[in-house]
């Protein structure tokens, strides 16, 4: 594992690795998991079986004293109208529906498991760039007053070509659309959070945030340094550029919110639930972000191994937590959390290391998935309860002789047709505008 490296890799994949061949990986995973309630259930269903047995043999002989083909008749019939087929399928009948539903609305959940503890979570924990904002950044403005702006982003644009970062693709792209000249860089060193730094014809070039500037010893400049706060109060990211350990200039770098963030802020802060900023930009930049979304709490200036201790603080003060992330960065604090979500646009990492993948990568799509998630519990609970109260009415009847072998035998299916047909109801939720679905994730909650 290379971390403060450059390389260059070729990979090829076979067919599995496609994209579609890891959806339906996804996908089948998830129809075949089982939740924690399915576990439970299955340690209820060995003593519902020893239950029949037990009711069938007390029927056989109460009802032996008066007419043996009587006896047998009723102990067969409740034999066949308690058949546990509809409690057995109360679980996965409903995860299958919502993970087959989920995916063909882009929403890739990895195990049942997750629905059920997506259901039960209170805070929400977002990544900055490219999960809030779109990832897709623009160079601003080129500040220096020593050299050209032509000749800083070609230093700056040979460093980062080697950096996947959305910072680092801005740069590459304005020096491409500037025709800038091309220069090669050696002696490549990343610092995920911090910077990056190389040599570009023998020019030792630093380029990152202000903690990688000091950490490389680096002169500083009091006019670039205010040119910086003036960026970031408006909430714009910078980053300082320094050649030979001297800092001659920076580079102002802009994102938009995504179209649905707001949305999905407000639908959250209206269900009581808690929201944090975790970002690795200077405080004054996600407080500015923060601020266009309505506020929220802000963990900034954290780096990437941090991420993942902040998710492990709120979870030891008894939080359960969801982490929405994209970046290799996220990796960790979405493997932390006790749901990890993350947007198909991100980093195959990043994916990896999530629960739930929102394939579409729209963020709206979060509130979608605990509205699924609270669903498919709901239709967890009224399965079993479907089967329990078919077993309560037709079971005495059963056991007074009241039913025959072929009534129980056309009416047993019966319950289980009830149990899959509830399931599928959940599909439901997909047909609704987003509007509706906002309404009833409300409703869901309380």
């Amino acid at each position: 594992l290379s971390i403060d490296g450059a390389l260059k890799i070729r990979v090829e994949a076979t067919l599995k690795n496609t994209r579609l061949g890891k959806i339906i990986h996804l996908v089948e995973d998830a129809q075949s998991s089982k939740a924690p309630i399915q576990c439970t259930a299955d340690r209820i269903v060995p003593w519902f079986v020893m239950a029949t047995l037990l009711l069938a043999t007390m029927t056989f002989f109460w009802w032996l004293r008066d007419d043996f083909e009587l006896a047998l008749m009723a102990a067969t019939s409740v034999l066949i109208i308690t058949c546990p087929c509809a409690f057995g399928l109360a679980t996965p009948m409903a995860i299958a529906v919502a993970a087959g539903a989920g995916a063909r609305n882009g929403i890739l959940v990895k195990n049942g498991g997750v629905l059920e503890t997506l259901s039960d979570v209170k805070h929400f924990v977002f990544d900055k760039t490219g999960t809030l904002t779109e990832g897709k950044m623009r160079v601003l403005e080129i500040f220096s007053k020593q050299m050209n702006s032509h000749d800083i982003l070609a230093y700056c644009a040979a460093i980062e070509s080697f950096s996947e970062h959305a910072i680092a693709q801005a740069i590459v792209n304005e020096a491409k659309e500037q025709k800038s000249q091309s220069l090669k860089a050696e002696d490549v060193t990343v610092r995920p959070g911090l910077g990056i730094s190389g040599l570009v014809e023998n020019k030792r070039i630093v380029i990152g945030n202000e903690n990688w500037i000091n950490e490389n010893d680096i002169t500083l400049d009091d006019e670039i340094l205010d040119r910086q706060t003036h960026w970031e109060q408006q909430g714009t990211s910078c980053v300082l550029v320094a050649i030979n350990g001297k800092l001659i200039g920076l580079l102002a770098i802009a994102d938009r919110l995504r179209s649905d963030a707001k949305e999905l802020i407000e639908t959250l802060r209206a269900n009581n639930m808690k929201i944090t900023l975790l970002s690795g930009d200077k405080q004054s930049v996600a407080e500015e972000i923060a601020n266009q979304l309505g506020g929220m709490n802000v963990i900034a200036e954290v780096l990437p191994e941090e991420k993942d201790q902040v998710i492990r603080r709120l979870q030891n003060n008894g939080e359960k937590v969801a982490m929405i992330g994209d970046g290799i960065n996220d990796a960790p604090a979405l493997m932390r959390a006790d749901v990890g979500i993350a947007l198909g646009s991100g980093t195959d990492v990043s994916a990896d290391s999530a629960d739930i993948v929102l394939a579409s990568n729209e963020l709206n799509k979060v509130s979608l998935a605990m509205l699924l998630s609270r669903r498919t519990i709901k239709t967890i609970h009224q399965n079993m309860a479907i089967s329990f109260s078919y077993n309560i009415i037709m079971v005495p009847l059963a056991m007074m002789a009241l039913i025959t072998p072929l009534v129980a035998a056309i009416s047993m299916p019966v319950s289980s047709l009830l149990v899959i047909g509830n399931a599928a109801r959940i599909r439901n939720l997909f047909n609704q505008n987003s509007t509706v679905q906002h309404k009833k994730l409300e409703s869901e909650a309380q």
